[in-house]
């Protein structure tokens, strides 16, 4: 394992790959984007609105997800979690 992360970490000190947008591209993207995307730009409002919404429902379903797996907060003695930690707890 650690050869795989040494020779890993050799390649991408050899072969860096940048990120960052050709000259042709950037003039092509609002000044907003200038520099940071590669390809096209946004053609409308439409698409910020898009691009926002989308990552606000990831993030929210980030939260709710690590929320729920954190603190379930289920005291249910019928839940079905009951029924598998009593079953290992004979093992």
């Amino acid at each position: 394992m650690k050869q795989i992360i040494a020779l890993t970490l050799i390649c991408s000190l050899q072969f860096p790959i940048k990120a960052y947008a050709c000259k042709v591209c950037q003039s092509q993207q609002p000044k907003v984007l200038q520099g940071i995307t590669h390809g096209l730009g946004p053609e409308s409002a439409w698409d910020y609105i898009i691009i926002l919404s989308s990552c606000l429902l990831v993030l929210v379903t980030l939260i709710l997800s690590l929320k729920h797996l954190l603190k379930p907060k289920e005291k249910n003695l019928n839940h079905v979690k009951y029924m598998i930690i009593e079953r290992n707890s004979y093992d």
